[in-house]
C-alpha cells in the first residue's frame, strides 16, 4: 500500500465523518438515527425529511463540490506554474469568476438566460488563467505573484465599481453577500448545476497528472518525454475554468482553500503534483466542510461568510509560508 493511497483513505474516513457531522448540526434539533431516517426512509411532507433532504443534504454536498474543486483547482495551478504560492483567490482566477457572476447580477441576465452566471463566472476564470500562464512563462514566478495579485485587485476594483453603480439596492446586497461566500440556503438545483461541470473540470485535470510530472524535470524534457505541453496547458486551464467558474457561481468567492490544503499534503505525496491531485480534492472537501461547521456553530444572529472564515485562516498562512520560504518568491 503506497503512501498516497494510505493519505486518501485517511482523508476519506475523516470527510465522511465530518459529512456526517454536517447533515447533523443546524437550527433545528434532529438526532443523526432521526436524521438517517428522515433522508432514506422519511415522507415527503414530514418536517424532519423536508430539512434533511432540502436544507442540509444539498448544503453538506455542495460543501464536499466546492472544497474538492477548490482543492485539486490549487493543485494543479501550483504545479501548471511549479510554484507552491499559486491558488485560485491569491493570483485573481476566483475574482475573475466573481466579477463575470457580478456583471450578470448587475444586469440581470440570468432572469432570461440560466447559463448567464456559470457562463460569465468560467469566462472570467479562464480569461485570467490564460492570461497567467501567458505572464508567467515571461516574467518568472516573481512576475506571475505580482501579476496575480495585480489582476486580483484590479478585478476587486471592477467589482466595487459595479456594485456602486449598481440601480436596484436588492441586487446590491445580494452581490455583497454573494462575494462573501456561503453554502446557506443552497438547494439540490445547486448542487445539480456545480457537481457536473466542477466533475468535467475534475476529470480534465486529473487527465493532466502525467504531464505535471513530468513538467517538474522542465518543459524541454516533458516534451523529450512525448509529454505535449500545449494540450496539458489546455486541459488544466479549461479544467480549472470549468470547475472553479461553475463553483464560485455556485457558492460565490471562497479562497485559500487551494493554497493551503495542497501546501499541507504535498510532503505526504514525494511532492509529486500529479500524486497531490486526488488528496488535495479530497483535503479540500474536509477544509470546506469543517468551515463550513465552524460558521454555523459560531451563527448568531447572522451567520458569517464561508469566505471571510477561509480569508481568516488562509491569509497568516500564506504570510507564514512567505516567511518560512524567503526565496520562494526569487525562484
Amino acid at each position: 500500500m503506497t503512501r498516497t493511497f494510505r493519505l486518501c483513505i485517511i482523508l476519506c474516513v475523516a470527510l465522511f465523518l465530518a459529512f456526517l457531522v454536517s447533515l447533523a448540526i443546524g437550527y433545528a434539533s434532529l438526532p443523526l438515527r432521526g436524521l438517517l431516517h428522515a433522508l432514506f426512509l422519511g415522507a415527503p411532507d414530514d418536517a424532519h425529511t423536508i430539512i434533511a433532504r432540502d436544507i442540509r443534504l444539498p448544503r453538506a454536498a455542495l460543501g464536499l463540490v466546492v472544497g474538492a474543486t477548490l482543492g485539486i483547482g490549487g493543485a494543479a495551478l501550483q504545479g501548471l506554474f511549479r510554484n507552491p504560492l499559486a491558488e485560485p483567490g491569491i493570483v485573481g482566477v476566483s475574482t475573475s469568476a466573481g466579477l463575470g457572476a457580478v456583471i450578470v447580477f448587475y444586469f440581470g441576465l440570468a432572469r432570461h438566460f440560466p447559463w448567464a452566471l456559470p457562463l460569465a463566472a468560467m469566462a472570467g476564470a479562464a480569461f485570467t488563467t490564460l492570461l497567467l500562464f501567458v505572464i508567467g512563462r515571461r516574467a518568472g514566478t516573481l512576475g506571475l505573484i505580482l501579476a496575480g495579485v495585480a489582476l486580483n485587485s484590479l478585478m476587486t476594483a471592477l467589482t466595487m465599481l459595479a456594485m456602486s453603480l449598481s440601480p436596484n439596492p436588492f441586487a446590491l446586497s445580494e452581490i455583497v453577500y454573494w462575494l462573501m461566500g456561503s453554502l446557506k440556503d443552497k438547494s439540490l438545483a445547486d448542487l445539480a448545476f456545480a457537481a457536473p461541470l466542477s466533475m468535467i473540470g475534475a476529470a480534465l485535470i486529473l487527465s493532466a497528472g502525467r504531464g505535471l510530472d513530468a513538467l517538474t524535470l522542465g518543459e524541454e524534457a516533458a516534451a523529450s518525454l512525448g509529454i505535449s505541453l500545449r494540450v496539458l496547458r489546455l486541459r488544466i486551464i479549461a479544467g480549472v475554468a470549468l470547475s472553479v467558474g461553475a463553483c464560485v457561481a455556485a457558492a460565490g468567492s471562497i479562497g485559500f482553500v487551494g493554497l493551503i490544503v495542497p501546501h499541507l499534503l504535498r510532503p505526504f505525496v514525494g511532492h509529486r503534483p500529479g500524486a497531490l491531485l486526488i488528496p488535495a480534492a479530497l483535503g479540500g472537501a474536509l477544509l470546506l466542510t469543517l468551515a463550513d461547521i465552524g460558521v454555523r456553530l459560531t451563527a448568531g444572529r447572522s451567520e458569517l461568510g464561508l469566505g471571510v472564515v477561509t480569508a481568516f485562516i488562509g491569509a497568516p498562512f500564506f504570510f507564514w509560508l512567505v516567511a518560512r520560504a524567503p526565496g520562494a518568491l526569487s525562484r
